[in-house]
């Protein structure tokens, strides 16, 4: 690591006490994801994935996404603890972000429970949001974790972090 790490208040996380390989927990907190005006997503049953240098990313069952705003794509990537994943553009009246949200419809056994969830890039959102606060993007277009007040880094993803 190239930066150093911050300590974390009470109260707060280090990414960097995250695991490798990561790990998956429920995160009952509520969530919602708004694209052009609409709640594409609200849920407090989501799960999130902690992982080192990583700010959580969330998945939301698909249940609780409104997925009739949501076209699977051929596009696909494969992670190494989690399988391979499909991707989703949303599109909400004539507004579109594509493959902003990533599903992984075969997970590995250990992220069984993820099956067909779905998260999403919050820089492709108009917001997001953890228990009302609005998140910050995981810097980078690749990797989708959301920053809130309470995660501290640094976090991979911006320039000059890709050998962390």
């Amino acid at each position: 690591m190239n930066s150093p790490r911050i300590e974390p208040e009470p109260g707060q996380e280090s990414v960097w006490d995250y695991p490798r390989p990561p790990r998956l927990e429920d995160a009952p907190k509520h969530i919602q994801i708004i694209f052009n005006g609409v709640a594409i997503a609200d849920t407090h049953r989501a799960k999130r994935v902690l992982e080192t240098s990583h700010p959580p990313v969330y998945y939301i069952p698909p249940e609780d996404i409104k997925m009739d705003y949501l076209v699977t794509t051929p596009q696909g990537s494969f992670c190494e603890w989690k399988g391979g994943a499909i991707y989703h553009t949303v599109v909400v009246g004539d507004k579109q972000a594509t493959n902003a949200a990533w599903s992984y419809p075969s997970p590995t056994s250990a992220f069984a429970t993820i099956k067909d969830y779905l998260a999403f890039y919050a820089h492709l959102m108009d917001a997001c949001y953890v228990n009302g606060e609005k998140v910050q993007p995981q810097p980078g277009n690749f990797y989708g974790g959301w920053i809130t007040q309470d995660i501290v880094g640094p976090f991979k993803g911006g320039p000059g972090t890709w050998g962390w």
